[in-house]
């Protein structure tokens, strides 16, 4: 969430960042952000005065009761009780205002970086790399290759959402044979590209509502989020979600930042509002494996980091044998919590559309604030500064099974229906170098 004491010092300039995300209802809530913040600054005086005041009342209370007025000091005491219900009844309305204060900062947007491009969707975004295609671009790709991978897949028995959807519910999906082999070879093959510098974690699948609310999934998108009600749990939308909060309500140190961190998890999302959406095959559905990139950073680290990070993904897809392009996204499509973000698309020819298999974002600390995570300052000669910052966080999937796989079975499918395994994978096919033929 944005910090309300920079709300107070430059409310123009952060609406003004706002306003480059098109939504008119920011200004509102910044307005009454500000209201709630004089408001509660007014009864936190009102309060510190009148415990002094208690503290003066008690001190007279005690001398008259040492100088034997009984009479005055229990005049005295009735005054300072009187006073005490007041604070009582202060701290209440202090700890009501604080909360609904704490639920509007959570629904306010971050402040877009200055070098996002403005837009206002999706349609907007430009591509800042590539598109890698074959010769004559998309038109370049052979006959057999234009065939939807839900088809390939069925027609090598590698695919079968029929018999998923049977045992779960729709848009559940189920890989078979060598199939589930290329799903699981993806992951490690991602988790082994990223070992030189990022630690692997294996984190719970299950969070609580206070680790899924720090990284901004709640309370925006909590129709998108499967609830497990009864002990108060929430199944993982990415592992991004525990791995930002690893280190919650703690202190580092500069000198260990910035931390990297890697996960393989399972993934579920309800996709509430994608309903009739690409829902066939394995474009889109409520639960998938992904392999997720994360750091924790000091401000001035974050900028290459993200470079850094998208590059990394882009290497990989690049190993793939994928036609990929980079897109940054624009003010007008950036999530909520993002800072800055990037996008990694791969041309699908037998679903004749780009698939986003990436998204790598730079959060500033608009999550780091919400989970408390901050880092101690050092000086330019390394010794410890006084105080604290917060950090910051940035993201990334690192590899997402479906669409990766749906590209791999339509770019690599041959003339006699076979499909090639990129050669990266090898190590992980126990041997199998074709689907089918």
């Amino acid at each position: 969430m944005i910090d309300v004491r920079q709300l107070r010092e430059h409310a123009d300039e952060i609406c003004a960042a706002l306003a480059r995300r098109g939504d008119s209802s920011c200004d509102s809530q910044v307005e009454e952000v500000l209201e709630l913040d004089r408001r509660l600054r007014e009864i936190t005086a009102e309060r510190d005065e009148a415990r002094a005041r208690i503290n003066e009342l008690s001190r007279e209370v005690g001398q008259l009761r040492r100088d034997g007025n009984v009479e005055q000091a229990e005049a005295v005491q009735a005054q300072s009780r009187a006073l005490g219900d007041d604070v009582s009844r202060i701290e209440r309305d202090h700890e009501v205002l604080s909360a609904k204060m704490h639920e509007l900062l959570l629904h306010i947007p971050n402040v877009p970086h200055r070098d996002v491009p403005d837009g206002a969707s999706e349609d907007d975004n430009p591509v800042v790399n590539g598109p890698f295609l074959p010769e004559g671009g998309i038109d370049g790709f052979a006959e057999h290759q234009r065939v939807p991978h839900w088809e390939i897949g069925e027609l090598l028995g590698i695919l079968d959402n029929e018999r998923a959807t049977k045992i779960a519910a729709s848009m559940f999906t189920m890989q078979r044979g060598a199939g589930a082999t290329l799903a699981r070879a993806l992951c490690q093959y991602a988790l082994d590209s990223n070992a030189d510098e990022f630690e692997e974690i294996r984190p719970p699948s299950l969070v609580s509502t206070a680790t899924l609310t720090s990284t901004g999934q709640l309370p925006k998108f909590a129709d998108d989020a499967y609830a497990i009600e009864r002990d108060d749990l929430w199944c993982i939308p990415t592992a991004e979600v525990p791995l930002t909060s690893m280190y919650s309500g703690e202190i580092l140190d500069a000198a260990d930042l910035p931390m990297r961190f890697m996960a393989f998890s399972p993934c579920f999302r309800r996709e509430a509002g994608s309903a009739g959406r690409d829902t066939r095959g394995m474009l889109r559905s409520h639960e998938f494996d992904k392999v997720e990139i994360l750091a924790l950073a000091a401000a001035e680290q974050a900028p290459q980091l993200l470079i850094d990070m998208v590059a990394r993904v882009e290497r990989m897809i690049s190993s793939l044998g994928l036609h990929h392009r980079v897109i940054e996204i624009c003010t007008g499509d950036l999530g909520q919590s993002h800072h800055r973000s990037f996008d990694i698309e791969v041309y699908a020819p037998g679903c004749g559309q780009w698939l986003e298999v990436s998204s790598v974002s730079w959060f500033s600390d608009y999550q780091a604030r919400r989970a408390d995570i901050r880092h101690r300052q050092v000086d330019a000669d390394g010794k410890p500064m006084k105080g604290t910052v917060l950090v910051h966080t940035l993201n990334g999937s690192a590899l997402a099974v479906p669409r990766v796989w749906a590209a791999i079975l339509e770019t690599h499918r041959q003339a006699d229906g076979s499909v090639n395994i990129p050669e990266v994978l090898s190590p992980y096919m126990r041997g199998i170098s074709r689907l089918g033929g």
